[in-house]
């Protein structure tokens, strides 16, 4: 590993980043409104080269940290407020909102923690998004919402917020498996100018700062996600879109297969963790 941290960093450095060693408080616990939320815990028997999954979380600095631990200073909860609006609005040839079926978004606690998940009757693996807009076209006659984007971020916040403190759990066999095996041969596929995988970064080098961002294991068990750096919720297929975009790699499409199957198997890496969302990142 430490000979994968030198090539990372030669590399890094001829593309004119800079790379420094920091360290977090890794030791801090995550409480948010009083609720425990697991951050660290044995790794799924899948993985085979890191025997401990961390939340993204224990890499941030303190005042970072600190934003999680307080839904008033937490910027994502602005965008679950958004969600509530979105989720109580009425639109569509039918004249509904999500609310008019559903109720309460507390009726999906839970569901965060089992996305992605194959969809029987679609014969397909479908990420929130997919259930958000099968609702919005199928049972509203409404629009669907555009992935990665405002709206759908929001309302994808209100619903994983529900299983906030619950056990990620994420199935990756029987039907999903194919889509599982092709999300983790992309995971350690090299690509892009920088030649570089998902596990170059997450896998052999976490813990190591570019810039001002200090390298996690890139669980997404907290998406979407709040990050300073571009004042937004990101969505998952948005963090994975840019992720290439830093290696210099043609990003395959969001909401593509690719992504989804990227999704599901980067998912099953966070099996055990506490579902976050909305999480606070850099």
């Amino acid at each position: 590993m430490i000979f994968a941290k030198k090539i990372l960093t030669t590399l890094l450095m001829i593309f004119g980043l800079n790379v420094s060693t920091a360290s977090a408080d890794e030791s801090a616990e995550l409480v948010v409104e009083g609720q425990p939320i697991l951050t660290k815990t044995k790794a799924p028997s899948h993985m085979e080269n890191i025997d401990e999954v961390r939340s993204g979380w224990t890499f941030r600095i303190k005042e970072t940290q600190a934003l999680q631990m307080d839904d008033f200073e937490n910027p994502g909860m602005i965008f679950v407020d958004k969600g509530i609006d979105l989720w109580n609005k009425v639109e569509g040839s039918k004249n509904k909102s999500c609310a008019s079926c559903h109720g309460d978004a507390s009726e999906f606690k839970g569901l965060r923690t089992i996305m992605p998940k194959w969809n029987v009757s679609a014969g397909a693996l479908w990420s929130m998004e997919d259930h958000v807009n099968n609702c919005r076209t199928e049972q509203m006659g409404a629009e669907p919402l555009k992935w990665g984007k405002a709206p759908m971020d929001s309302i994808v916040a209100l619903i994983g917020l529900q299983s906030r403190g619950m056990t990620m759990s994420v199935k990756i066999d029987g039907d999903v498996q194919p889509m599982w095996e092709l999300g983790k041969e992309l995971f350690y596929t090299r690509v892009g100018q920088l030649d570089m995988s998902c596990a170059n970064c997450h896998e052999d080098n976490y813990g190591v700062m570019i810039r001002a961002d200090h390298l996690s294991q890139g669980q997404i068990n907290g998406f979407p996600t709040y990050r300073l750096k571009n004042a937004k919720l990101n969505s998952i297929h948005a963090r994975f879109k840019g992720c290439m975009k830093n290696i210099r790699a043609t990003p395959y499409k969001v909401g593509g297969d690719e992504f989804r199957a990227l999704e599901l198997y980067v998912a099953s890496r966070g099996n055990g963790l506490s579902a976050e969302t909305p999480s606070v990142r850099n």
